[in-house]
């Protein structure tokens, strides 16, 4: 279902595809939240091999980002195919998604992330 390769600050997640259905995402869940409770807790998840996404699939996914940056942790979709990205799009569902092109766009944005949330609790503490 997919890869998960470890880096410095995010964990690189690739979907193996073709399709991402809803039967999917318990699973997906299932892997990806026990990450926030690691040291390194940012997720890059690639779709460049995901060429159709069911509606309740993307919603899946709106919602694991959503439950990400609530636990102060960056999620990002990048490599969209597509075709994929057409469904996203016409579902609504893409302009909901923190995504780049690029998985060098995606650490681009969780690095950006990570400094704002440095910021922050520094602003939060001298008060």
């Amino acid at each position: 279902m997919f890869k998960i390769d470890t880096r410095e600050r995010f964990h690189a997640i690739t979907m193996t595809g073709p399709i991402l259905a809803a039967n999917m995402t318990a699973e997906m869940e299932k892997c990806l939240l026990p990450l926030l409770e690691k040291e390194v807790k940012n997720v890059v998840l690639s779709l460049r091999n995901i060429v159709s996404v069911d509606v309740a699939a993307a919603e899946s996914l709106v919602k694991l980002q959503q439950i990400f940056y609530e636990a102060n942790a960056s999620f990002i979709i990048c490599e969209i195919h597509p075709n994929a990205e057409q469904q996203l799009d016409e579902s609504n569902l893409l302009e909901l998604m923190n995504n780049t092109p690029t998985q060098s766009e995606a650490w681009d944005i969780v690095q950006m992330e990570e400094i704002e949330r440095e910021m922050m609790n520094e602003e939060g503490s001298e008060e």
